[in-house]
């Protein structure tokens, strides 16, 4: 073989080599934006789902807060039913106490009434026994 088709061959060699390399990298670089390409459409569907678990989560606060509030509402609401109630009570017992009394002095002034374990006796002394004033 001459020297110079040995050449040619190793210039062929070569190249073929050096070819290999290049569509072996090219070959190497698509798989790699392939890959990526699906990382990022990866990428993007979790973004995607990220944000409607988030607008989810706003959501159920905002019920959240909604449902404090009216449950705030209902316990100023309940808290004012019992200081009604409360102060209804209050004016209730004052009126039996004043009723309690109106009776008491409609028996003292009145003549015919008698007193529980009256013996008809006079009501002067009965009163002056007890301390009291006679109105008469």
């Amino acid at each position: 073989m001459s020297t110079g088709l040995v050449i040619v061959i190793i210039v062929v060699v070569v190249a073929l080599v050096a070819l290999a390399v290049v569509f072996g990298r090219r070959r190497q670089l698509e798989g790699r934006r392939e890959k990526a390409g699906e990382l990022r459409r990866e990428a993007q569907s979790r973004t995607l789902s990220a944000e409607k678990q988030g607008a989810m989560a706003d959501e159920q606060s905002a019920r959240a807060r909604q449902a404090e509030a009216e449950a705030e509402q209902r316990a100023a609401a309940a808290r004012r039913e019992a200081a009604l109630a409360q102060e209804r009570a209050q004016a209730a017992q004052t009126e039996r106490a004043a009723a309690r009394e109106h009776h008491e002095r409609a028996r003292e002034v009145d003549p015919d009434a008698a007193d529980p374990g009256d013996d008809g006796g006079d009501r002067d002394d009965d009163r002056q026994s007890r301390g009291e004033r006679s109105t008469s």
